[in-house]
C-alpha cells in the first residue's frame, strides 16, 4: 500500500477542487454522494490526479499572468513542466480563439501529458521529480 503524503498548498488545491476524492462529490458532480456512488468509486490515479492540479494551476496562472514556485503549488519538477506547457498553448488559443477554446485545451493537454508522464507508473528519481 503506498501513502502520499501533501504539503499544505496541494492539500488546499485538492480540498478545493475536489480533487483526490473519491466519493462522486467533486465539482460538477452534482452534489452529495449517494451510497452507490460511494460504494462504487475508485481511487484517483496518479495520471489523474496530475492532469487536475495541473489543470487548476494553468488556470490561475492565465487569470493572473504569474507563475508561482512549483513547490508552494504542491507539483513536481515534472508536473511544472507539463503546466508551463499547457499554459502557454492555452495562452495562444485564448488570444486566437477565446477564453472557452484556451478552457478546454487546457483539460485536454493536462489529462494528455500527465498521461503520458505516468504511463508507466511513478516517474523515478524521487517524489519532486
Amino acid at each position: 500500500m503506498r501513502f502520499l503524503v501533501l504539503g499544505p498548498a496541494l492539500s488546499a488545491v485538492l480540498w478545493t477542487t475536489g480533487c483526490g476524492r473519491t466519493d462522486g462529490a467533486g465539482p460538477g458532480s452534482g452534489g452529495a454522494p449517494t451510497s452507490s456512488s460511494s460504494a462504487s468509486a475508485s481511487p484517483t490515479s496518479d495520471a489523474e490526479l496530475c492532469a487536475r492540479i495541473v489543470a487548476y494551476w494553468s488556470r490561475k496562472v492565465l487569470d493572473s499572468g504569474t507563475y508561482g514556485d512549483y513547490q508552494s503549488m504542491g507539483l513536481s519538477n515534472g508536473q511544472y513542466a507539463i503546466l508551463r506547457d499547457v499554459v502557454d498553448a492555452a495562452q495562444a488559443a485564448e488570444r486566437h480563439q477565446g477564453a472557452a477554446a484556451a478552457d478546454k485545451l487546457i483539460d485536454r493537454q493536462a489529462r494528455r501529458a500527465c498521461a503520458e508522464r505516468y504511463r508507466h507508473g511513478t516517474p523515478s528519481g524521487g517524489p519532486w521529480q
